[in-house]
């Protein structure tokens, strides 16, 4: 039995790479119809966002392009951009990953002590460095994540921001609101008119459909970040957290009532609340020194039961986002044994520390403690390091590496799509 049309269309802007999901009428992934794709481009370079989503899009059969009713978009939380009214970029855009320590005195005069936003690894932070960069430029000047710009360019109009991608840039879910004195400055006009996740915006601006080969009259529905649209991808049970083993390491889990702290996200997804943070450390860490095939080699050769003795701290760079927030934060990548299986062992054995930190510092918040984690990413597919993980949280661990967050993205375009059609009804 084939597949059941309509489809719906994930997209999901990764830290390594775009990916795309098709979905049909019952919820189930199309055959053939999950592919990746590297940024053909920088990742702070806009352009290339677009391009790989065109190029991608347009790689699936145009039978089944002319399917789609409905697409949306994730991606990586915190990375923003300054653009012109028309979405024209004015210069590369500031990635997640990126620190501002020389905005704490500004951030200090927006926003509490404690706010999300009052981070300088905030979005906030990243915002007053490029109304900075760009002090120059003639008004109107727009503030936009990368998911909102990547909408913007699909329904032609800048003018729209997903509530849980500007978390970090001050917005407050409740009372709806920015937050602090952010909403009376100057530049106010610059940020997004705030929409929630999962509305229907509108069809595909005209040329846009035509470029990417996709019916006139199908729907953009507002997207997510892309951890929550790993975590609407794994649909996990109560007292289960979310693990993504990607570039990044990031951790999410429901919990019953807000909470709030600095390098802590809190999101509405689904009507429910979604807690957790991301690390600056990952898998990226683990490619600077060994390729995959060396990666699935040596993780081979660990044996978990003999821990490898050296205590690293497996960050790319100095700073950290969660579960410490801390700027300056130093990487520890030595003293590197002459074994690689030890090393390798040493790195896993860091990121893994790092998780149960994370997860503790949730329950610290206020989190239920878990019962079991399920992980999504490549780091999923690596058995040495699920165990070593399990062994140190103490609880069952859960791999499937087979979901993405394009999948996510496409559950949530039907969601959209499918609410839209009852509200007509």
């Amino acid at each position: 039995m084939g597949p059941q049309a309509p489809f719906c269309l994930g997209i999901d802007l990764g830290t390594s790479g775009l990916r795309l999901a098709l979905i049909d009428a019952a919820g189930l992934p199309v055959e053939g119809g999950e592919r990746a794709l590297p940024y053909p481009q920088p990742f702070e370079q806009p352009g290339g966002w677009r391009s790989g989503l065109v190029a991608l899009v347009q790689a699936l059969p145009a039978a089944w392009r002319q399917q789609v009713v409905a697409l949306s978009v994730d991606g990586t939380s915190g990375t923003l951009l300054a653009c012109r009214t028309d979405g024209e970029p004015l210069g590369e855009a500031l990635s997640y990953a990126l620190a501002c320590p020389e905005q704490a005195a500004g951030l200090a005069e927006l926003v509490e002590t404690g706010s999300p936003a009052g981070s300088s690894s905030s979005s906030l932070a990243r915002a007053l460095r490029l109304l900075q960069a760009h002090a120059l430029q003639k008004p109107p000047l727009l503030l936009r994540h990368q998911a909102d710009w990547v909408m913007g360019w699909l329904l032609g109009t800048w003018r729209w921001g997903e509530e849980g991608n500007n978390l970090k840039l001050g917005w407050q879910l409740e009372p709806g609101q920015w937050a602090g004195s952010i909403g009376e400055q100057p530049w106010s006009g610059a940020l997004p008119e705030i929409v929630a996740s999962g509305a229907a915006l509108g069809p595909l601006q005209a040329q846009v459909a035509a470029e990417l080969g996709l019916p006139p009259g199908c729907l953009v529905i507002a997207g997510t970040t892309d951890a929550n649209a790993a975590v609407l991808a794994a649909a996990p049970r109560d007292h289960e957290g979310v693990a993504v083993l990607g570039s990044t390491l990031v951790l999410k889990q429901f919990v019953s009532h807000p909470i709030e702290a600095a390098g802590v996200s809190c999101h509405r997804v689904a009507g429910r609340w979604l807690v957790g943070g991301a690390s600056n450390a990952g898998g990226v860490v683990l490619r600077r020194f060994f390729t995959d095939q060396q990666l699935r080699q040596l993780s081979r050769q660990i044996d978990t039961s003999r821990p490898s003795g050296l205590d690293l701290l497996p960050l790319p760079a100095p700073g950290e986002r969660f579960p410490v927030d801390d700027p300056a934060l130093e990487p520890v990548l030595e003293p590197r044994p002459v074994s690689d299986v030890r090393y390798l062992q040493a790195l896993l054995e860091g990121l893994s520390r790092i998780e149960a930190q994370g997860w503790q510092k949730l329950q610290e918040l206020g989190a239920p403690a878990l019962q079991q984690v399920v992980t999504l990413g490549g780091g999923a597919r690596n058995p040495q390091w699920r165990q070593l993980r399990q062994q140190l949280l103490g609880i069952p661990v859960r791999c499937r590496p087979g979901v993405s967050c394009a999948f996510g993205s496409a559950r949530l375009a039907q969601r959209g799509w499918r609410q839209g059609l009852a509200g007509r009804g």
